[in-house]
């Protein structure tokens, strides 16, 4: 009694020729649709962590200027060219003099310090062969003065970011990268105590 109704059920062999091959194929295109998306996550991430390892060599290059600038406070106008301002890094000279130290000593140690932050902008504290590669795309720092009475100074370190954010308010780069979108920047304002 059975037979014949499971017989009834079953569709006619003709109707059923195909559909495996047919589930094979779509089980293929969503493989590769979640394929193509974790390459797309793997790049992101890749592009992130670029992003993180820039900023924080910016930190720490800015950190090393904040750093010098402290330990040579009677020359603190050195670093900053008076109020002209000092730029380093990327498509910028080194320092080649110091104005306003009361010391030679003084001046000559802004001097170095200046070329060596320059040297670490370009990337010399990480190379291959003769490349250098310890910084960030296009790095460029900048030392202005802000308020020569409190000894004010504005210590900056930009780079060139791998995709379009807000563009940040300080000037030091402007133009640097063609859209100033790319561009981003760490700031420290320093003031000189007086310890006299």
């Amino acid at each position: 009694m059975t037979a014949p109704f499971a017989a009834s059920r079953r569709a006619p062999a003709f109707l059923q020729a195909g559909a495996t091959l047919l589930e094979v194929l779509v089980s293929l295109v969503l493989v590769l649709v979640a394929l193509l998306g974790a390459v797309g996550l793997m790049a992101r991430s890749n592009q992130s962590e670029l992003e993180a390892y820039q900023r924080f060599q910016a930190i720490a290059l800015n950190q090393d200027m904040v750093s010098r600038l402290n330990a040579n406070r009677d020359a603190a106008a050195c670093y900053s060219n008076g109020i002209d301002g000092m730029t380093l890094g990327t498509g910028a000279a080194p320092a080649t003099a110091c104005v306003g130290a009361a010391k030679a000593t003084y001046a000559a140690t802004a001097v170095a310090d200046l070329n060596a932050w320059h040297q670490a902008l370009l990337g010399s504290t990480e190379q291959q062969g003769t490349t250098k590669l310890g910084a960030m795309v296009g790095a460029r720092g900048c030392i202005e003065q802000i308020d020569a009475v409190a000894q004010e100074y504005r210590i900056s370190v930009v780079w060139q970011g791998l995709t379009a954010t807000a563009a940040p308010a300080v000037a030091c780069g402007q133009g640097q990268f063609g859209n100033d979108a790319y561009r981003r920047a760490v700031v420290t304002v320093v003031r000189i105590g007086k310890l006299s």
